[in-house]
């Protein structure tokens, strides 16, 4: 008697409504991946290749900023012997390296002294 014909049909829809008003929320869970956590795992894959690829000779930089040469790359453990003046050498873990500035020479490969060929003594 009281209720009219508009206000009853409302009641009705149920299932798009519950769609609708989720939406916002799907939408900024989209937004939030591709803003901050797509380009944080970018960062952390592009930071293990560059401690992966550490070698000697390398200057690099550390996460305190101080810049210097590395001596010794241990390979297995996770540190690096850096050199950042004469004579004053720090045993610094790998994940500490924030930069590198330039690329130090590959290492040298030692090559196998060559047998010496036996020679016949003649009597």
């Amino acid at each position: 008697m009281f209720t009219t014909p508009a206000f009853a049909q409302a009641a009705g829809s149920g299932s798009s409504d519950f769609f609708i008003q989720f939406m916002p929320f799907i939408l900024i869970l989209v937004i939030l991946y591709f803003l901050i956590i797509r380009p944080q795992q970018r960062r952390v894959k592009e930071h293990k290749a560059l401690v992966d690829g550490l070698r000697r000779g390398d200057t690099v930089v550390t996460t305190g900023g101080l810049v210097g040469k590395i001596v010794k790359v241990f390979d297995d453990k996770p540190e690096v012997n850096i050199e950042f003046a004469p004579d004053v050498r720090i045993t610094v873990l790998k994940q500490y390296v924030s930069d590198v500035r330039a690329k130090g020479e590959p290492a040298k490969i030692k090559a196998k002294p060559r047998a010496k060929p036996k020679t016949k003594k003649s009597a």
